[in-house]
């Protein structure tokens, strides 16, 4: 995974802006359009089961067959939302269909890092070519699967939507880890310290 040489972000935040954007320009689809204002869409018909899901994999489902058209999943990604409900739907200004989620709708499967120790901003892509960097408002939270008692950690991208990050992933970003308040171990990234064990 690539770690630019740039220095802290203290004093470079439109180096940090840039840096985003670059990342975001790296995806599959090239150019990010902005995305549609699904938070601001309430539409008075819901479908409850439609027969969409994602499934732990990342993998998109309709009626039992997957969704093999990538572009096609990209655009049901944009007008994903999850709503205080805890349920996922995909939204339009006319109606919303509701996507049984397994585990998270998005994959993290790259992390960056601009800067270092203390002022270091972690990033992560989603296999939908999303940028989430972490910090307050797009915070690393790590679960264990009771299953397997291996770590499970996520980011929030965008709304209440999570990206689940895979194996390769995380354990660059244990790499990149530290001791620090109260000896934990963990990462530095948006000016917070994230533990991960």
């Amino acid at each position: 995974m690539r770690e630019p040489s740039q220095p802290p972000i203290g004093s470079n935040a439109p180096d940090l802006t840039r840096f985003l954007a670059e990342l975001a320009r790296a995806g599959k689809d090239g150019e990010r359009r902005p995305l549609p204002p699904v938070e601001a869409w309430n539409p008075e018909r819901c479908v409850n089961d439609a027969g969409f899901e994602i499934r732990t994999d990342g993998v998109w489902v309709h009626e039992g067959v997957r969704i093999t058209r990538d572009s096609l999943v990209r655009l049901f990604a944009t007008i994903l939302r999850k709503d205080a409900d805890g349920e996922t739907y995909l939204v339009t200004p006319a109606e919303k269909v509701r996507v049984a989620v397994a585990d998270a709708p998005f994959l993290g499967i790259r992390v960056d890092r601009f800067g270092a120790g203390a002022d270091q901003v972690i990033a992560v892509t989603t296999n939908m070519g999303d940028v989430a960097a972490i910090g307050v408002e797009r915070p690393l939270r790590l679960t264990i699967d009771p299953a397997t008692d291996q770590p499970r950690p996520y980011v929030l991208v965008r709304g209440r939507l999570e990206a689940r990050l895979l194996r390769a992933p995380f354990y660059e970003l244990v790499s990149w880890g530290e001791d620090g308040p109260g000896a934990a171990f963990g990462v530095w990234s948006g000016g917070v310290f994230w533990p991960l064990g």
